[in-house]
């Protein structure tokens, strides 16, 4: 009983940690106190004589690695994906190049633009998904770019 009630303990503080920053005030206060509720039978719990310490411990180790990762993961799997604006100062370009590298990102499914800027040409990218990302943080190593992202906001 110490095991799961320790494991919906961790859980339900972790849910509320997001709540407090993420959700409104009514439903980070109901969270609030089913965490502490929650938290008083634990605490009983802990007082009980009948398990060692260092197995107490270990149960609460053990259900904070599991429940903190698992409502992590669930909470990132929930996120939706948000437009990026990706700006990348690429040095020394020719026309050329600068037209081969928006048709690579083009190819990538990431539309973007580009303005020469003296010794630098200045790319703006727009990215749907974290792979996008992922794929133009490669491209500004590779291509010795200077990197600047932003990320959409909900309003």
């Amino acid at each position: 009983m110490f095991v799961v009630l320790n494991l919906f303990n961790v859980v339900i503080q972790t849910i509320k940690s997001i709540a407090t920053i993420k959700c409104g005030k009514t439903v980070a206060a109901l969270v609030n106190a089913l965490a502490y509720g929650v938290y008083t039978f634990v605490v009983v719990g802990m007082n009980d004589g009948t398990m060692s310490i260092y197995l107490r411990a270990a149960i609460v180790a053990a259900s904070n690695l599991l429940g903190v990762y698992v409502v992590k993961w669930i909470e990132e799997k929930r996120q939706k994906e948000r437009l990026w604006k990706i700006e990348l100062a690429v040095p020394a370009l020719s026309e050329d190049e600068r037209l081969i590298l928006k048709k690579l990102y083009a190819n990538e499914g990431i539309p973007c633009n580009y303005v020469p800027c003296g010794q630098w040409t200045m790319f703006n990218c727009y990215c749907a998904t974290k792979e996008q990302v992922k794929f133009m943080r490669a491209q500004a190593k590779k291509n010795n770019a200077k990197i600047s992202a932003y990320e959409s906001k909900i309003l």
